[in-house]
This record gives structure tokens, C-alpha cells and sequence, in this order.
């Protein structure tokens, strides 16, 4: 564990940090498809299958690559190469990790999305992140997928802000993630959290940060109107541009609620320091009541 308190950044992947959905860069022009139409594909596989959405559209990957190309975990993190990214993302992280420093903290930035992880590992920013929480297949003695190992939805994201919290990054430990953790022993506070996300599938965890104390962005690209709603409903603290660059209203912003963790830090361990005192001078107390009262017991 670091000993600098840590500010931790959850992003969203798709219309979040990149443009577009991840598959419409590389996968679904080497399958000879439009966007539209494999995305329809993907409804209808849900629809007539009463299926997940995210088990939908790994299925139909699956099924539409055969014949096209060979299908390994090594080949779909080669479409990440392809992945667009907005302005200013890939020295975003540069940039966030010096300030909070200088502000005496240690940022870490992790991947909450409905993506594919292999893609996003395929990136040129995927070094960037502590963990990469997404979509991935399980793979056979041959690298090929042949099974889904984890469907990231927009209500199961809401586990991972959990595991950072508490420090639990394995998503094979459950017993850790449920067990009771005192607030002060979590390893990342609500309140030096911030989720970033650009729609309604980010809406669970939007308003769990926000809830418990940490800050939640809405960025949009083009029109205001869904994310002005998540605003109005209270369910995020900013609506911003999706634009990362240097100087821009997103790094104001995030900076800004970087100053107000560390004066949160500083206040938290004043009142924690203050307990300990009084909980120690009350144990104090209680044992010398005790001392004189069996001191009278012996006369």
C-alpha cells in the first residue's frame, strides 16, 4: 500500500476516453459489416435469446470472425493498435499523476467498462492503468475463445468500485470484497474517487461515487442534452467536454477536486489522530476508576 493517501480515476473505454465504440475501428471492417448492421446483429441475438447484452455482442464477434480471421487473445489485442483516442488522452496521465503528487497524493487509474479488455489492452494508454476491469473470453490450449470468462454490465460495474476501495483486485476473491471493512482501513476512500463516463450505462456507478462522498463527470462529444439530464437528476457532479487536453475544463476540473481530497486528507487525519487521543485518554480513565475502586475493595 502506498504511503501517500491515493486518488483514485475510474474511466469508462467507449465514447469515455475513445470516440467510438472500440469493435467499429478495426473488428467490424475486417468482417466485411457496417457498424449499424452489426450492432443490430447484436440486438437481435440479445432479444431472441433473452440474453445479456454484453454475452450478446461477445457471441456475435465470436461467430462472425470465423472464416474471416483467426480469433486468439493475440489478434484482438492487435485491433486495440487501431483504437482512436479524444484530445489530449494519452498525456493525460502524465499530467494527473504529477499534480496529485505535488498535491502530496498518488494517483491510479483503472478501466470499468462493458468493452472488451483484450482490446483495451491492445491500446497505447493500457500501461497507464492499475487494473483493466472489462468484457474477456476464456481461452483453450489453442488461445481461442471459448467461453466468455466475464460480462462487465452497467450494474455489475458498481462491484469494481468496490474492490478499489477496499483493495480487493482479484475477481476471483469474493470473501475479501464482502467481509466488513472500517471506512478508515479502506484503501481508497469514496471521497478521493472519481468516475468519469459519458451515458446511462455509467449511471450505477456515477451515483455510487457521488453518494459515498466522491465526485462523478458526464462527457459528452457533440450534444449536452442526455448528459445536462444526468445532471439535473442529480446524478453527476459536472458535465464536461470530452476533451483532455492540457489547460482544458476537464484537467481544471479534475485538479480541482484533487485539492479538495488532500484538504479532506489533511482534516480526516486530524479527526482520526483526535479518536485515537480521546479513546486512549477514556482507556486511561476507565483504568485508573478500576485501580482506585479495587484499591478501596482491599481496605
Amino acid at each position: 500500500m502506498s504511503e501517500k493517501p491515493i486518488f483514485a480515476l475510474m474511466y469508462d473505454f467507449d465514447k469515455t476516453l475513445s470516440p467510438k465504440d472500440m469493435q467499429e475501428y478495426a473488428f467490424i471492417p475486417s468482417i466485411k459489416m457496417t457498424p449499424e448492421d452489426f450492432w443490430a446483429e447484436c440486438g437481435k441475438t440479445m432479444r431472441e435469446n433473452r440474453m445479456d447484452q454484453i454475452l450478446a455482442y461477445m457471441y456475435v464477434m465470436f461467430k462472425k470472425a470465423k472464416g474471416k480471421f483467426l480469433f486468439t487473445r493475440d489478434t484482438l489485442r492487435a485491433l486495440g493498435r487501431d483504437v482512436e483516442l479524444f484530445e489530449g488522452v494519452e498525456s493525460w496521465f502524465g499530467r494527473i499523476n504529477a499534480y496529485a503528487e505535488e498535491r502530496g497524493m498518488k494517483a491510479e487509474h483503472y478501466i470499468i467498462s462493458s468493452g472488451l479488455k483484450e482490446i483495451i489492452e491492445g491500446t497505447r494508454i493500457a500501461k497507464n492503468f492499475e487494473q483493466i476491469y472489462a468484457a474477456e473470453y476464456c481461452y483453450d490450449e489453442n488461445d481461442e475463445p471459448c467461453w466468455p470468462a466475464m460480462a462487465v454490465n452497467y450494474t455489475s460495474k458498481t462491484q469494481f468500485l468496490f474492490r478499489i476501495n477496499k483493495g480487493v483486485f482479484d475477481v476471483t476473491e469474493n470473501d475479501g470484497l464482502n467481509e466488513f471493512m472500517e471506512e478508515d482501513k479502506r484503501r481508497v476512500p469514496f471521497r478521493n474517487m472519481v468516475y468519469i463516463g459519458d451515458g446511462l450505462t455509467d449511471v450505477p456507478c456515477m451515483k455510487l461515487v457521488r453518494t459515498n462522498g466522491g465526485h462523478s463527470i458526464a462527457v459528452y462529444q457533440n450534444s449536452k442534452d442526455k448528459v445536462n439530464e444526468l445532471l439535473l437528476e442529480g446524478r453527476v457532479d459536472y458535465v464536461l467536454k470530452a476533451d483532455y487536453s492540457e489547460g482544458g475544463e476537464m484537467e481544471k476540473a479534475v485538479f480541482a477536486v484533487i485539492n479538495q481530497a488532500a484538504t479532506a486528507g489533511i482534516t480526516t487525519e486530524m479527526h482520526v489522530k483526535s479518536m485515537e487521543q480521546a479513546q486512549a485518554e477514556a482507556r486511561e480513565k476507565l483504568v485508573k476508576e478500576l485501580e482506585r475502586s479495587f484499591d478501596k475493595l482491599k481496605t
